[in-house]
């Protein structure tokens, strides 16, 4: 095997062109694998980062056809108490930013609210100090302690072990910190990197409401780890029996309740299942460059094969045997693909480290760890190895076929030219089908990202800056937050060029905000099952209306007497006025109940939105007025005629005048949507790159097969042109098979396009390969990639001499 290796080395050597093409080719084709596995595994197949992890489920919330990942703290402490198959339970809540001020210095920080035994449940082990413990909750406000990550304890405190004992203010209260978590634990959820964890019974003290006492405030998620032996259908059951008496005991609130299980990581199945589905539909189109770099390579080989049929033809007549000069064929191919596997995964590493780095949303701790780990260095040695052997043995058939006397008399193999569609023919039309798919893939995506930036929002977000703050953390109590908001807004709506100003509690498309169950004004019964619509909600000031662009379809705007001394009123969408009240006539001056039975009379409707994600069914919404349902962020909608730059330092020193010592965070609303296109981004960023792997790999498809028809061909063209042939008729002939082999593998990959739109569906925004403009710009995509393969192999055989050919010849 070693005397094998040496010859393919040597072998090799001789054609640097061939051999730096075909590890170039393949270096494409495993790094691009290698970087979708390592998302793949870090995504889906990967567990958590804590001990025996196989155990650990996130516990969902079953309603209806619905699954929320998110539990009422009262529901999680009967959960914990009384399940039997689970050897612990631990609830946490991401929350916004809060104000961190330690040695005078001010910042905000995300954080993670969690229950007592969170760590202990988690088995994980404290980096410095102590984690708290369930023995620290002695009734709400009774934790004052907080942990840092390691990430925001190397980065704020540049790894000062003193800190731990120190007292630092979160939202103007006094905490301890008493401990530092470890370096690999980023908390529960993957995309989500907390700064800090803070007992949840501090919620009231941080978070200034009380809502983890009411059962009916769904915010915790609820972690489990099953005892050793138990399967998740027992499991489920026990939560189901346990669900059973919630909704006999709380008919109000849990009536029907019934719960499942889901990996966590990716809030239950609420990303789980997406980001899967977008997962495996990558995968498969990653997988689909590896073929075609295969089929590539094979068709290469095979023509190599062709080219050194005189020297299998001497080697089989001198007595050696068709096995052992197919196993040094194997050798070449193995070490190529072996070199192209190396490149391709040191690309591959490269990129990774940069995506685990990626930060996409400015100030929100949101990023994924990517980084290889042994599986990805694995799939890349096994991938290597196969598409060795894979293309590797699309030589066999002519050596096992070979006649050595033929091609040592006629100097060429007995067997090319017998067949009208060669194996090289039938790769190349595989090649080019499957870099058509690609191409199909990737312009779909754009086209899917040109919709969704196009899409009808519900809002305008061109020419708005956002001014984001919060009064709680500045220090205001909550009888004074009203009288300080209508300030900001009087002020904001003074600056010279702002046309429209307005407040609004939580943006739609961004983190944050929440939703209700909403009945007819004549429910007596307040059960889940008797609710008329979920509806998204959001208390607002007037003029929110006009700073975010959003449209009033009938009835009126809401008014500064809209107080808490007038009767409450709120705005709701068409979707809302149809499926509560039948239409939007009917809905104004109606009356409907939120929330257990507080009462609300719709005075306006407004056009629908897009609240949560861009791809969400019409969903409900209703807006509050900002004094009737007091809230401590202040988020200011400022719409103007300025350039952004200017109304940002007029936007800080107006609300700074008011109060210097407020936290404010401005930006436009545009950047601010980043968060929302991120998915739709992502989508068309991964699958233009392999559009454009799929294209490369079919120009030197075309190349390679035209460039060769050429080669083998010029003694032939020498005497077409001696005997008057023009050059339509030396290109037909030159290069007629090539474009007749693109034009076939181009319909074929049209078709399994078309054949892919579920698949597709997985992945981008509203896509359809069904669109004109998508399969108009495959079709053209195709032809302008056979033009530029096909150009420098048409220009050497019109450039074709006969009579210094045919003299050399």
């Amino acid at each position: 095997m070693l005397n094998d290796l040496k010859f393919a080395f040597r072998q090799l050597k001789k054609s640097p062109g061939f051999v730096l093409t075909a590890i170039v080719t393949l270096a494409l084709g495993i790094g691009a694998n290698a970087v979708v596995f390592s998302v793949l595994n870090a995504l889906v197949l990967r567990p958590l980062n804590v001990p025996q992890a196989e155990n650990v489920f996130t516990i969902q919330r079953s309603f209806s056809t619905m699954q929320s990942p998110s539990q009422s703290y009262p529901d999680y402490l009967d959960l914990r108490d009384r399940n039997r198959t689970f050897e612990s339970m631990a609830a946490f809540q991401i929350i916004g930013p809060v104000g961190v001020k330690t040695d005078g210095n001010a910042s905000t920080a995300w954080p993670y609210l969690a229950s007592g035994n969170y760590f202990d449940s988690l088995g994980i082990q404290p980096y410095k100090g102590r984690f708290f413990h369930a023995s620290d909750e002695r009734g709400m406000n009774s934790a004052p302690y907080v942990v840092l990550s390691y990430a925001y304890w190397h980065g704020h405190f540049h790894d000062d072990a003193g800190v731990v004992g120190r007292g630092v203010e979160i939202n103007k209260h006094p905490f301890t910190i008493i401990g530092i978590a470890p370096p690999a634990f980023r908390g529960t959820e993957l995309f989500f990197a907390p700064a800090m964890f803070i007992p949840i019974v501090e919620e009231p003290t941080v978070q200034g409401n009380d809502g983890v006492n009411h059962r009916g405030n769904h915010s915790p998620m609820v972690i489990g780890r099953l005892r050793p032996g138990v399967s998740t259908a027992q499991g489920i059951a026990d939560l189901n029996a346990i669900g059973a008496w919630l909704s006999k005991a709380y008919p109000t609130d849990d009536e029907g309740l019934k719960f499942s299980l889901a990996r966590p990581g990716l809030i239950g199945d609420m990303l789980g299942g997406p980001a899967k589905a977008f997962m495996a539909g990558l995968m498969l189109l990653a997988g689909l460059i590896l073929l075609a770099a295969c089929a590539n390579l094979g068709s290469l080989f095979a023509a190599r094969a062709a080219d050194r049929a005189k020297e299998v033809a001497l080697r089989l007549a001198l007595g050696s045997r068709r096995g052992l000069i197919l196993r040094q064929l194997l050798c070449e191919a193995i070490l190529v693909s072996l070199a192209g596997g190396v490149i391709g995964l040191a690309g591959g590493v490269l990129i990774l480290h940069g995506l685990s780095a990626w930060q996409p949303i400015p100030d929100i701790p949101i990023n994924v760890p990517v980084n290889p780990d042994i599986r990805t260095y694995t799939v890349a040695l096994l991938l290597s190895l196969a598409s060795g052997l894979l293309f590797g043995i699309v030589p066999v058939r002519q050596v096992m076929r070979a006649d050595p006397w033929q091609t040592i008399r006629t100097g060429m193999s007995s067997t090319v030219g017998s067949r009208r569609f060669s194996a090289r023919d039938a790769l190349l039309v595989t090649q080019i089908a499957i870099c058509a798919v690609l191409v199909a893939s990737s312009l779909v995506a754009v086209r899917g990202l040109a919709r969704s930036l196009h899409s009808s929002y519900g809002f305008l977000p061109q020419n708005v800056m956002l001014a984001d703050s919060d009064l709680q953390m500045a220090g205001y109590p909550a009888d004074r937050m009203p009288q300080m908001q209508e300030h900001m807004l009087e002020a904001v709506r003074a600056i010279p060029g702002v046309t429209a100003v307005g407040y609004i509690s939580n943006l739609p498309l961004s983190i944050g905000g929440g939703d209700s169950y909403v009945y007819t004004d004549n429910t007596i019964d307040y059960r889940p099952t008797n609710y008329a619509a979920d509806a998204m909600d959001y208390n607002i000031s007037p003029g929110y209306l006009d700073a975010a662009g959003t449209r009033l379809l009938a009835g009126r705007d809401l008014s500064m007497n809209d107080n808490d001394k007038a009767p409450k009123v709120a705005l709701v969408n068409r979707q809302f006025a149809v499926k509560v009240f039948g239409s939007i006539d009917k809905a104004i001056g109606g009356h409907f109940k939120f929330w257990g039975g507080d009462r609300a009379q719709v005075v306006g409707v407004v056009e629908d939105g897009k609240y949560r994600t861009l791809t969400e069914d019409q969903m409900p919404a209703m807006f509050f007025s900002f004094q009737q349902q007091k809230t401590p962020r202040a988020l200011l909608l400022v719409r103007s005629n300025r350039d952004p730059q200017e109304i940002s330092g007029a936007l800080e020193r107006t609300l700074h005048g008011l109060d210097a010592g407020l936290p404010i965070n401005i930006r436009t609303w545009t950047v601010e949507l980043n968060g929302a296109l991120f998915a739709a981004r992502v989508a068309t960023i991964a699958l233009g790159v392999l559009g454009l792997l799929g294209a490369m790999l079919a120009v030197t498809g075309v190349f390679g097969m035209a460039s060769y028809s050429v080669s083998k061909r010029l003694r032939e063209l020498g005497i077409r042109v001696a005997l008057g042939a023009d050059r339509q008729q030396v290109l037909r002939t030159s290069l007629g098979r090539a474009f007749r082999l693109l034009a076939i593998g181009s319909i074929a990959g049209l078709g399994l396009g078309l054949l892919a739109t579920r698949v597709l569906s997985f992945i981008v925004y509203q896509a359809t390969p069904k669109d004109p403009l998508v399969l108009g710009g495959v079709t053209l995509t195709m032809l302008m990639l056979g033009l530029v393969a096909a150009w420098i192999p048409a220009r050497r055989a019109l450039a074709v001499d006969p009579l210094i050919l045919l003299r050399d010849e």
